[in-house]
Parts: C-alpha cells; structure tokens; sequence
C-alpha cells in the first residue's frame, strides 16, 4: 500500500483541534487484579472522561456485553460504543489519525502485540481496535508493518517524532530492525521527517508491567520547538541522574526545521516511592490537550499546582483541568496513556 506521508497525510501536533476524545472502558482482565479494583480503575477512567467531555466529544469503548455497566460510570454526554476489548489504554491500541490534503482525515494503523509480547498482556482483541475505531469514523486506513503503540511517538505538527530507543528496538518489538528502518516507517506514516531519539524512559516503566520506556512520560511537545521534560529533583530516585541525561540530549537536539529545542523542566512529584516501596513514575509529562483544555495528572502532592501552574504558560489559553491519576499509574498509565485524539477534519 502506498505510504500515507507520499499522499500528503500527516499526523497533526495533540493542540490541533478534536473532533472527539477515544478512550476504553476497564474490563475484567489481569491488569484489574481484582473487583475492588476495577470498579477503582472504573471511577479513574470516567472521571477523566467527564472531564474531557465539557470540552469536546468523548467516545468509549466499552466490551461487548458491558455497556449499561459502563453508564453508571460515566455522564450521558459520553458516547458509549461496544466491541471486544481486553484492556483499557487507547492511547497505545488506537489508532493514529493523520490530516491529509483539503483537511482529510485518515489513521495509521500500527501492530499492537501487548506491549512486546509480555507475558501478562492480552491483544487478541486489542491488536483490532484501531482497526474497529477507523472502521466506525469510515476513514481511509494505512496498515503498518511497525510494532508500535501511540505512547510510543509524540509529534510536533511540524516534522519531528519523538521516540525511544528501548521501545521501538527493544525486545519483542522491532528487534530485528535498524533504526534507519524504524524512522523510515516511521515518517512514512506520520509525514515526519527528523526522528530524536532518548535512550530509554523512566526506571519504573521497566518492571513487570512497564511499556518498557515509552516517550509520552518522558517528554512532550508543547508547541514547535518547545519540549516539556520531565525532571527527578531527588538525588534518592533512580530516575535522577536518568532524567539530567535525557534533558541535556534534549537540549542538544534540533527540531526538523533545524531549530535547537527549547527545554522546560517539569518536576516530578515530591513521593518518590509506593506503598511496597518500588519507585514511582508519577510524571505531569503523561497529561492530554483537548480543546480549549489541559487534563494534567493530579497526585494530591504540593508540586501538583505548581506544574499546573507550568503547563498554564506553555498551552496559554487553555483550562488546566487537575485530575486525580494515582489510580490510573497503579495500574501502568496515565491520562495520556488512556486518551487517543480525533482531529478535526
């Protein structure tokens, strides 16, 4: 199939205009490892959509058999559609939309397999709704040969991709490839053309029920140009020193336009571990811009004001909207990793 990029499609920077907010329903499965704490996630999940949807249109996933299940969690605003769904992270099992010629909306599809294939995850129905998604929005889809998940890549609107090396090479996903190969297909489907590479993501995504390092807990654009990073002020953390190395990449790395990044820190929160004593990943980084909005991770921590107060600056003319996400990251994400969005055509 020819490449989306050769026919003038790209994938548009997240402050682009929505026409809708995709997200998926909490289902039974292993990530859930009990009823208490689905019906946790269950809460989480709506309160972020009932949030996005006082801003633009949200619809949710929900698995077959579950949708009345579904409306006792979430406002009648919500749309609520059914297929088959093993878990509960739009983000990486959607699909990518791309605006294309005359404003035209089609979506890259990438191969989902759980995250590389980890032994834990579910995709035999995940692996199909972005295909499910591109069905139901009647779009033109292109079908990649890339492993990938949408917390993978984080766009700049204007030629540059984001991405991380222990993802996109790392085991059980495009091991066999080289990176030359990774960033062809890469700008073949998202029209971009610069790809900056960081070695790796933060210490906690490496556990048992880590993505292995993906970018969108790490760094993201906020406009051309400008990366919000985030930083681990405490010396007893391991992503401490993780995090000064991948700033100063960062700040050595020019854009596709050959422009040198601007680099804003965004402190992470001041708890550094979990109840069983494991370092947190907690980031302000994972947040979602929706129109005329900000939906930042809360985590009842004092430094949750003061990186709204950040993310105030660098999306001005928007709402920062708090919204608690420790249940959220509990469970292996955040409100980015949870959100997919739909450009306005």
């Amino acid at each position: 199939m020819t490449a989306p990029a050769s026919l003038g499609y790209s994938m548009p920077a997240e402050w682009h205009p929505h026409e809708r907010t995709w997200m998926a329903f909490p289902t039974d499965n292993p990530t859930f490892s009990s009823a208490e704490d689905l019906h946790a996630a269950r809460l989480a999940w709506a309160k972020v959509a009932d949030t996005i949807v006082r801003y633009e249109p949200v619809t949710l996933v929900v698995n077959v058999g579950e949708a009345e299940a579904a409306r006792d969690y979430v406002s009648a605003d919500v749309e609520i559609v059914e297929r088959p769904l093993d878990d509960a992270w739009m983000r990486d099992i959607g699909p990518t939309f791309l605006l294309g010629p005359g404003g035209r909306l089609a979506a890259a599809d990438w191969i989902f397999n759980g995250w590389g294939a980890q032994s834990w995850a579910r995709w035999e129905n995940d692996q199909h709704i972005a295909e499910e998604i591109i069905g139901l929005t009647g779009v033109q889809r292109f079908a990649s040969r890339l492993i990938n998940e949408g917390g993978g890549i984080h766009v700049d609107g204007e030629g540059t991709v984001l991405v991380t090396e222990t993802v996109q090479l790392g085991e059980g996903r495009n091991a066999d490839w080289t990176k030359e190969e990774v960033e062809a297909e890469l700008h073949a489907h998202l029209g971009t053309t610069k790809a900056i590479w960081l070695p790796r993501g933060l210490t906690r995504d490496y556990d048992e029920f880590g993505t292995r390092g993906h970018i969108d807990i790490v760094a993201s654009f906020a406009r051309p140009g400008v990366v919000l990073a985030h930083v681990q002020p405490d010396p007893a953390h391991p992503d401490h020193t993780v995090c000064q190395d991948l700033v100063a990449l960062l700040r050595a790395s020019m854009d596709a336009a050959g422009r040198p990044l601007e680099v804003i820190e965004v402190p992470a929160p001041t708890v550094i571990h979990d109840a069983d004593g494991e370092p947190v990943d907690y980031s302000y980084i994972n947040h979602y811009v929706a129109n005329g909005a900000v939906i930042l991770c809360a985590f009842d921590d004092p430094r949750d004001q003061e990186a709204a107060t950040i993310l105030g600056k660098a999306y001005p003319g928007r709402t920062v909207e708090l919204v608690d996400a420790r249940e959220i990251f509990a469970n292996g994400g955040g409100i980015h990793c949870i959100t997919q969005q739909q450009p306005r055509a």
